[in-house]
């Protein structure tokens, strides 16, 4: 039995609230059982140097936790002077993960920055990011065909993120954090609407990880995946 007590493949109970921001050009708030991640996607017209005259924009992602995220309070990064490794690699995997469905040539030379800042932390705040992260992002890319800054849509398909363990010697869908810090083994996969694989992440924890056991997370992160991009669809409804 699962700490709680969900069926190895049931997701958390998952929400978007958008338009959350009214400044924002999209917005999310997204919910990942007791995760929460406040995600502003924003609109810059401009370009990073080494793009400049070529004729396309780009997508870029910040990732944060707020210093009361977790069960005790954390030091703003900030604070520090610098960020932490895990920070830049989940930020870059962020961006990674969107720029993979995003016509970079029809956003012209305009750049979207999306902002992924932890509310609360109860695992998979990565996969929850970028699960966000692409409804602010369509949001904001309807706003810029709706505005005529844009004539053509950019986006190309969806993208999602789930995490997958191998948890009790039984891989489970969607770890939150009792799982995550007790699992064997972990993973978090990333795919398109149309099932590409963008990334994956699996590292053995506590002992090595069969193939067997990894087509059983695979198979477990397509089926949490397809109901992310269905629930996102709705979110997203025009």
């Amino acid at each position: 039995m699962r700490p709680s007590e969900r069926a190895p493949d049931l997701l958390r109970p998952v929400a978007f609230e958008t338009g959350v921001n009214r400044y924002a050009e999209g917005s999310c708030l997204v919910s990942f059982g007791h995760t929460k991640v406040l995600v502003t996607a924003s609109v810059d017209e401009s370009v990073p140097p080494f793009l400049r005259g070529r004729g396309q924009g780009w997508v870029t992602a910040e990732y944060g936790m707020l210093p009361r995220a977790t069960h005790t309070r954390g030091r703003r990064e900030a604070a520090a002077g610098k960020q932490s490794g895990r920070t830049q690699e989940i930020q870059r995997l962020i961006g990674r993960s969107l720029r993979a469905v995003v016509d970079l040539k029809a956003l012209g030379e305009r750049q979207i920055s999306i902002d992924c800042d932890v509310i609360q932390a109860d695992g998979g705040t990565r996969t929850a990011s970028i699960t966000g992260a692409w409804v602010a992002l369509r949001l904001a890319t309807r706003h810029l065909m709706e505005e005529g800054v844009i004539a053509a849509d950019p986006i190309l398909d969806q993208v999602a993120a789930v995490s997958c363990g191998v948890f009790a010697d039984t891989p489970v869908l969607d770890l939150d954090y009792e799982e995550d810090s007790n699992a064997e083994a972990d993973a978090n996969f990333v795919l398109t609407g149309t099932g590409q694989i963008v990334e994956i992440q699996a590292t053995g924890e506590k002992r090595g990880f069969s193939q067997g056991e990894f087509d059983a997370l695979f198979g477990l992160a397509r089926k949490g995946i397809g109901e992310l991009i269905a629930m996102q669809k709705a979110a997203t409804a025009a």
